[in-house]
Parts: C-alpha cells; sequence; structure tokens
C-alpha cells in the first residue's frame, strides 16, 4: 500500500516534540510492515532538500508554502492552499492509495488535493479546536474558524483515527457517525524506553518527573506546588527551551515563580529541552511519573515513563484515562490538585516495592498495547477500510 503521510507543522526529521516523533516512529513501522510511504511536510527552511530519503525507509518532501522559516503553529492557515495545491501537483503525477493527514491544518490542505483525484483520506486530529476552546476560553490561540474546519474535515474524510476512547466521544458530539471512526493511540518504542539501561544521576532524596511542553494547560504547575506536601521529595521538569534560556519562555519564568512562591525553588530543577534519546535514563532514574493536564490527546510522556518501568500519577482526562490502570500500573485523579497529587504520589515514594510492582505492570502494558507494530498495525486497517 501506498500511503503519503500529510503533517504540515511536524516534520519526523526534527527531534523534538510529540507529533514529530509520532510521525517519524508510525512512518517507520508502517515501512517495516511492507508499506510505501512518504511524508509531505512543510518547508521552514530555505536550504533543506526537497526530497529525503531516510534510513528507515520513508521519503519526506518538503512542500515550499509560505516563508521557509520557521512559523508558529497556529499562523500557518493562510498557506494551506498553496500546500494543498503542492500536493496535488504532486500526486498527479504519482498517486498514492490512500492519505493520512495529522492534526486539523493537514486534513484541510490533504483534502483539497485529495478530492479531485478521488484517493481516500483518514484524519488523526491529535485533539479536537471545540475541546482546547472549552478549556482554553479567551486564551484560545487557534484560530476561530479551526472548530468549523474540523467538523467539515470529519464529514469528508473517508475515515478517523481517534488516539483515544475520549477523543472518539468527542468526535461523536459534533456529528461524525460512530462506524466512522477507530481507537488508533500513540505507540512507544520499547527498545529505547526500557528498564534496563543507563540512569540519569540522584542523590537520596525521592524523586517524581514530568515532562513535555511547557504550557499551562500541561498543570506542571501543580505538581510544584504539591512539593509542599513532600518535603524529602524533587521535581525533574524535562521539557520547555534549551537549558539557560528559560527567561525567554514566558511559562518557564511563570513555573519558577510559583516554585518560589510555594517555598520549593531548590527542589525543583527545570532541564529545558532535552534529546528523545537521552529521556529514558531521566525516567529510569524517577520514582513516579506525574502529568496533571487540564485535557491532554497525546500522552507520550506517561507512556514512555511507563515503558521504562515507571508507575504513573495521572489526570482522569482523555488519552491518560486509557492509558493509566488505576490502582495496577499508577493513579488516575478525578482532581488533580496539589494535595490529591500529593496523597497519590506519596505510596509510591515510602514503598520502593509497591513502586517496583506497578511499575512493572506499567511496563507490561506498554509492550502489550502500545508497541508502534500494533500501532501501524492498526492503522493499516483503518486505511484499507478507506479504500472500501
Amino acid at each position: 500500500m501506498r500511503i503519503a503521510i500529510v503533517s504540515v507543522h511536524a516534520s519526523p526529521l526534527r527531534d523534538g516534540g510529540g507529533l514529530n516523533i509520532h510521525i517519524a516512529q508510525s512512518a517507520a513501522a508502517l515501512v517495516r510492515q511492507g508499506c510505501e510511504v512518504t511524508v509531505y511536510t512543510r518547508r521552514d527552511q530555505p536550504d533543506i532538500e526537497a526530497a529525503i530519503d531516510t534510513p528507515e525507509g520513508y521519503a519526506v518532501v518538503h512542500i515550499d508554502a509560505g516563508p521557509a522559516e520557521p512559523l508558529p503553529r497556529d499562523a500557518l492557515m493562510p498557506y494551506m492552499g498553496r500546500f494543498g495545491e503542492r500536493l496535488g501537483e504532486s500526486w498527479g503525477i504519482e498517486r498514492p492509495d490512500v492519505v493520512h493527514a495529522h492534526f486539523w491544518l493537514s486534513g484541510l490542505a490533504a483534502l483539497r488535493a485529495a478530492l479531485p483525484l478521488e484517493v481516500p483520506v483518514v484524519q488523526s486530529f491529535h485533539g479536537l479546536g471545540a475541546v482546547e476552546r472549552r478549556h482554553l476560553g479567551a486564551a484560545d490561540p487557534n484560530p476561530r474558524e479551526r472548530v468549523g474546519i474540523e467538523r467539515e474535515i470529519a464529514n469528508t474524510c473517508n475515515g478517523i483515527i481517534a488516539s483515544c476512547e475520549e477523543e472518539a466521544a468527542d468526535l461523536a458530539e459534533i456529528g461524525v457517525p460512530a462506524d466512522k471512526i477507530a481507537v488508533v493511540p500513540g505507540g512507544v518504542d520499547l527498545n529505547l524506553f526500557c528498564p534496563v539501561g543507563p540512569s540519569a544521576g540522584r542523590d537520596a532524596r525521592t524523586r517524581m518527573l514530568s515532562a513535555g511542553s511547557l504550557m499551562r494547560r500541561k498543570g506542571i504547575d501543580t505538581a510544584i506546588v504539591a512539593l509542599q506536601r513532600l518535603p524529602s521529595t524533587e521535581l525533574i521538569i524535562a521539557g520547555g527551551p534549551e537549558r539557560g534560556r528559560a527567561d525567554d519562555d514566558a511559562e518557564a519564568r511563570r513555573l519558577r515563580w510559583v516554585a518560589e512562591e510555594a517555598g520549593v525553588s531548590e527542589r525543583v530543577l527545570m532541564l529545558g529541552g532535552v534529546e528523545h534519546d537521552a529521556m529514558p535514563a531521566l525516567y529510569r532514574a524517577a520514582d513516579v511519573v506525574v502529568c496533571t493536564p487540564w485535557f491532554e490527546p497525546f500522552g507520550m510522556a506517561p507512556l514512555e515513563g511507563m515503558a521504562c518501568g515507571v508507575p504513573v500519577v495521572a489526570s482522569a482526562v482523555g488519552c491518560l484515562k486509557d492509558l493509566v490502570v488505576d490502582g495496577a500500573t499508577g493513579r488516575l485523579l478525578d482532581e488533580a490538585y496539589p494535595d490529591t497529587v500529593a496523597e497519590a504520589v506519596r505510596p509510591y515514594l515510602d514503598d520502593p516495592a509497591l513502586a517496583e510492582r506497578d511499575g512493572l505492570a506499567a511496563r507490561a502494558r506498554a509492550c502489550g498495547q502500545y508497541s508502534w507494530e500494533a500501532v501501524a498495525a492498526a492503522s493499516i486497517k483503518v486505511c484499507e477500510n478507506a479504500l472500501v
């Protein structure tokens, strides 16, 4: 099967970013299962090659749409018409069997190209604008047209991959038929993220780890304030700007202020952005991974922690409700406040045997359901159904 993956803003050639990693790993897994895969992404630097063949066997094609420089994701919509035109030109020469678009901007461009050529399109939203607007309100940075465009994409495409059961329910709420939706989670590299291997250094203090983008909606401040109730514990935060450039990032500055106000700044270490290959050592050195966002369509960090054999304490939202088995691989919190986080984390800090037991169960769950091979096989099935 010839699959065209459209990922406007997240190139698989970039190391950082959850969607970038998702695109790279899923494309490689599809190739291993016999598919011919080309990823189409926006050119964001002038000197990068037009097409690159990766060692993993998939190709990356850079589409000229807008200035050849990095742009904020939310500023890309004006260039999607041009992106779609260039896709249509390429597919008119070499037609894919099916298109898999990731994120709503990619779906907008992909449908513009695919409909005239009668190429079926499978859409992954990786979170819906309606959900973000519900939680962020006036602080929502997305273009106001996003919600309506997502509804149009959902009605027009041939199939939809939801990242979790909650996203499937959100899609049903906007009128998408259930038989058009398949739940396929993100995956994890089980060879890279495993319990055995180098571990980051640490002292005698127990350790919580939070990882991911520095956004207010990620709820990292909740874990920081929870340290007031855990006097022998430190919090490592991996994500955000390069170390030493935290002053340039508004959320990093806010989190430092939260730590100072809570009187725990000496027990909070902000590492900044960490290379993907360096993350396993950080997970292995943690007693527990804490993830308390307002909403979460992706959940890469807790899944990586589980694969490394670490229990996860998480908000009962989005994909986290699918990932974490409460009382078996970690804890799910209906209300994630500093006191409830501290209460959920404390048993793992006080009882290494409990942490090991639930960590082993977390690893087994990651291996059983979240390998990239399983994700690719499920994605292929959705693509095959779209061809019918």
